[in-house]
């Protein structure tokens, strides 16, 4: 048990049952561990609503709208794709908040403008701007999606205002 998930989770479960919202994730590079972390907690179907795992290209066109142009002009791990993909998990399901995550684990896939370690976020509620950033993590493909799975939980706190 990583106590430091568990922590940022529980706090993510009280703060969106005490505003009655409901949290979707859509996750790349973490294969779904965000998901596993916040659906952990007893009662979270109170407030998690679904996780998309869009892996490729092509799920992430199918399941959260993202646009082939986007995914061309600026590749999967991009604030322009993850923007879409929070949108999009908004899009597709019953949440008021959605947290979007793709990266580059490694080892391999890095180039010389994405290293490894490079991770994108995204975080839309309904009805405001869309917030992104990009992380670069040290580590290995584990660490990095530890690192993710932490920087995207705490981010869900940052737009809940949450300390």
């Amino acid at each position: 048990m990583d106590q430091e998930l568990v922590e940022l989770a529980n706090k993510i479960a009280e703060a969106l049952s005490e505003r009655q919202l409901m949290l979707t994730t859509a996750e790349s590079c973490t294969g779904g561990w965000m998901a596993k972390v916040l659906t952990d907690i007893p009662g979270s179907s109170h407030w998690f609503e679904r996780g998309f795992v869009t892996y490729t290209n092509q799920s992430k066109q199918e399941m959260l709208e993202v646009s082939a142009t986007s995914l061309d002009e600026y590749g999967a791990v991009s604030v322009q794709t993850v923007a879409e993909m929070a949108q999009g998990a908004l899009k597709h399901s019953h949440a008021q908040l959605s947290v979007a995550i793709s990266g580059i684990a490694g080892p391999g896939g890095a180039t010389a403008d994405k290293p490894v370690g490079m991770v994108c976020f995204a975080w839309a509620m309904a009805g405001q701007e869309v917030l992104s950033r990009v992380e670069y993590f040290e580590g290995d493909r584990e660490q990095i999606r530890r690192k993710a799975v932490l920087a995207a939980l705490q981010g869900v706190l940052d737009v809940l205002k949450i300390n």
